[in-house]
C-alpha cells in the first residue's frame, strides 16, 4: 500500500533523476544562456582561439538579421580582420548532381590527412522561392569529413540573393580563417547567370562537370567558362571513364577560343573519380601552383584588393536596400503602392518613383 502510494507521489512530483525533469532542466539552462547578453569579445577571443562552436555562433551573428546586432557584428569583423587573409579561397560550383558534396569530401580530407591542412566548407543551400526553406543536408552529406578535428562545415541558406551565395559569405570567410582555417571551400548552389558574385570572393574558381550529360555544350557558352581557373570532369570511372576523356578533350579545344586571362593562367582540364578518390591529390598541385604563380606575378594580391573594393559596393548596396525598406512609414506606402497597383490605379514605374521621392523626403 505504502509503495503504492510512493509511486503515485512520484508521478505526480516528478523525481529529479527522471528523464523528463532532466529534459527540462536542460532546456531550461539552454533557455537561460540564449537570454544571457552576449559577449562579443569574449566571442571574439574564442574564435581568435580556434574554438569551432565560437565560430558557428559568430556566423549566426552575422547573418542574423536583427538591426540590433550590426553593432556586435561590426565589432566581431573588425576583431578577424587583422587574423584573416592567410588562407586560400576555393569556389567550387557546378549543376545538381555532379557530385559537389562528395567531391569536396573527398578533397577535404585529402588536404588534412595529406597536407595538414585546416579546412572550412560553406556550403550554400538552395532556398525555395515557396517555402523559403532549405534541406542544409550538407553535414550529412559530407559524414567522413565533418569527423576530422581540423574540418569545419557550415551549410547555409541562399535566402534571395544571386549567384548561389548566401549574402554574408564573404564575411563568414573573415570569421574562418580567423579562427585559423587555411583552406575555405565555398560550395555553391550551382551554376547561374551571377556566378561572378563567387567569382569575387574567391581566389581559384572550379567548375565541376559531368560527361555524356549534355554538359558539353552547356560548358562551351561563355561566362562561367571564361571565370573558371579549370574545370574537373567528375565521375570518371567504370563505364563513364571513356566518355570523360572525350569530354576533356572537348573542353580543351573550347578553352582555348578564349582570350588569355589578365592573370596569365590557362585553365586546366581534368579528370577526377571523387568516390573512388582519383584526381584529387593532381587537382591540388594544380591549385598549388596557381597560387604560387599568381603571387609571383603579383596578380594573387590585386584580385584580392579588387574584391575588397567589390565588397565595400556590395555592403553600400544592402544598407541602402535594408534602410529603405526598414522605415515605417516606406512599409505602409510599399502596402498602399502595391494595392494600387493591384488595382490597376497606378504603374510599377510610377510607384516606384513615388516611394522613393517619399524615402528621400523622410
Amino acid at each position: 500500500m505504502a509503495a503504492a502510494k510512493n509511486k503515485s507521489a512520484l508521478s505526480e512530483n516528478e523525481s529529479p533523476s527522471t528523464p523528463k525533469s532532466i529534459g527540462q532542466k536542460s532546456a531550461a539552462r539552454i533557455k537561460a544562456l540564449r537570454k544571457k547578453k552576449l559577449d562579443t569579445n569574449q566571442l571574439l577571443q574564442d574564435i581568435l582561439n580556434g574554438n569551432k562552436t565560437a565560430l558557428s555562433r559568430g556566423i549566426t551573428l552575422v547573418e542574423s538579421k536583427n538591426v540590433k546586432h550590426n553593432q556586435n557584428v561590426n565589432i566581431l569583423i573588425e576583431g578577424c580582420l587583422p587574423h584573416a587573409n592567410q588562407s586560400v579561397r576555393i569556389g567550387i560550383t557546378g549543376v545538381p548532381g555532379v557530385g559537389k558534396s562528395t567531391f569536396i569530401e573527398a578533397f577535404g580530407n585529402y588536404l588534412i590527412n595529406e597536407h595538414g591542412k585546416k579546412v572550412a566548407v560553406l556550403a550554400v543551400d538552395p532556398t525555395s522561392s515557396v517555402s523559403h526553406g532549405s534541406i542544409l543536408g550538407d553535414k550529412t552529406r559530407m559524414e567522413e569529413l565533418v569527423k576530422q578535428e581540423n574540418a569545419f562545415i557550415r551549410p547555409t541558406a541562399s535566402g534571395d540573393s544571386l549567384g548561389g551565395v548566401a549574402q554574408k559569405t564573404r564575411e563568414s570567410i573573415i570569421l574562418c580563417e580567423a579562427a585559423g582555417f587555411d583552406t575555405i571551400l565555398i560550395e555553391t548552389v550551382g551554376v547561374g547567370q551571377s556566378e561572378t558574385m563567387v567569382h569575387s570572393m574567391t581566389d581559384f574558381f572550379l567548375l565541376l562537370k559531368l560527361a555524356g550529360a549534355g554538359d558539353e555544350l552547356q560548358g562551351i557558352k561563355r561566362g562561367i567558362m571564361e571565370m573558371a581557373d579549370a574545370i574537373v570532369i567528375n565521375k570518371a570511372d567504370g563505364d563513364n571513364k571513356r566518355p570523360a576523356e572525350r569530354a576533356k578533350s572537348e573542353f580543351r579545344k573550347a578553352l582555348h577560343l578564349y582570350p588569355i586571362k589578365s592573370n596569365d593562367w590557362k585553365p586546366k582540364v581534368m579528370l577526377s573519380s571523387a568516390l573512388h578518390q582519383k584526381g584529387i591529390s593532381r587537382i591540388w598541385e594544380m591549385i598549388e601552383t596557381y597560387v604560387t604563380s599568381t603571387q609571383e606575378n603579383k596578380y594573387f594580391f590585386h584580385n584580392r584588393k579588387e574584391q575588397n573594393k567589390f565588397w565595400l559596393l556590395q555592403t553600400i548596396n544592402e544598407q541602402l536596400k535594408s534602410n529603405f525598406y526598414n522605415q515605417p512609414e516606406i512599409k505602409i506606402a510599399l502596402q498602399q503602392q502595391l494595392l494600387a497597383i493591384e488595382n490597376n490605379e497606378t504603374t510599377p514605374f510610377e510607384a516606384a518613383n513615388y516611394l522613393l521621392k517619399k524615402a528621400k523626403e523622410l
